[in-house]
């Protein structure tokens, strides 16, 4: 099992005097390991990982290192048909995060193909003239012969580079996928310091860790009708970080189901977020969360921004 963190690959001889540095664009299908592809690479928590469907909303940075070559990973929203306002601009901002890579990795989960949404990207991958590198993710979970026939049958589109078969959950085969990238890196300077794992800001990333918990937590539509924003962020004389936060959602009865019976469930994503914004920011964290309806947020332009995306045109 593979689970090299960045400092491992650090030690590695490269070129001597010669950087490398690039942007390697992970696309795929909605829920096709795309974020846990992202902090396996990185050898550290950068995405929020759920087993729900469209959990990544935004582009998220993070970044690898792999002897003297820097690798900034770009883990994108699921690409998909999209229905609603906001999954027009998550399905724009993957695509944007493709057209800036130098690399783009296609990712596909072999148990669960998504045929119609991995047709869709690779028809739009032709069309840009863009070539990929085919990752199937979960090969743990089906038959050799099935994953050499699924590849035979991709590479038939003649859009793909290289494939490579992992399991990003257990890091197997993550390695040589990692190698395989570095060594394509344009020559050039780092773009961020060495010891730098993810270029999201804290507040944005506070936010995540939150929303992430709440996904996990309730259940049906719900997580997808709530957005959640840090609205004061201020490190206390003793070291300490007071963070206040915000939870959207479209009505009332979403409220109640927020909040829990006597406010359990927001208590519960409480805990859980404070105690893994402690571990990430390695100091004592005092966490406030507020639950506020705010109908049809997602037609709202300021709730795209604060989540990085572009406000799509009707």
């Amino acid at each position: 099992m593979e689970n090299e963190h960045a400092n491992d690959n650090r030690a590695k001889t490269a070129e001597p005097g010669i950087t490398r540095c690039g942007f390697v664009a992970i696309i795929g299908a909605p829920n096709a390991g795309k974020s846990t592809l992202l902090n396996q690479l990185v050898g550290s928590k950068v995405a929020i990982v759920t087993h729900k469907v469209q959990t990544t909303r935004t582009r998220i940075r993070g970044i690898a290192m792999e002897g003297n070559t820097q690798i900034v990973f770009v883990d994108t929203p699921g690409i998909f048909k999209p229905k609603r306002r906001l999954d027009r601009a998550m399905v724009e901002a993957a695509w944007g995060g493709a057209g800036d890579a130098d690399l783009i990795v296609l990712m596909v989960d072999v148990e669960r193909e998504r045929e119609e949404d991995l047709e869709q990207i690779m028809a739009g991958l032709s069309t840009q003239g863009r070539k990929a590198i085919l990752v199937l993710n979960k090969i743990d979970a089906v038959s050799h012969d099935k994953l050499l026939k699924m590849a035979a049958r991709l590479n038939e589109s003649g859009i793909f580079d290289q494939t490579f078969m992992i399991s990003a959950l257990s890091g197997n085969g993550v390695g040589d996928l990692r190698r395989y990238i570095a060594e394509r890196m344009p020559e050039g300077p780092w773009h961020y310091p060495e010891d730098q794992a993810a270029d999201v800001p804290l507040r944005s990333l506070a936010a995540e860790v939150t929303r992430e918990k709440l996904f996990l937590r309730l259940h049906d539509e719900l997580p997808y009708s709530l957005t959640v924003e840090t609205e004061s962020w201020e490190t206390k004389k003793d070291g300490s970080i007071r963070i206040q936060q915000v939870i959207f959602v479209e009505r009332d009865s979403q409220k109640k189901i927020a909040l829990g019976k006597g406010g359990q469930t927001i208590k519960t994503v409480g805990q859980l977020a404070r105690e893994e914004l402690q571990e990430m920011l390695e100091t004592k964290v005092h966490l406030f969360l507020f639950v506020k309806v705010r109908e049809n947020w997602s037609d709202d332009r300021e709730r795209y921004r604060e989540m990085g995306l572009d406000f799509p045109k009707d």
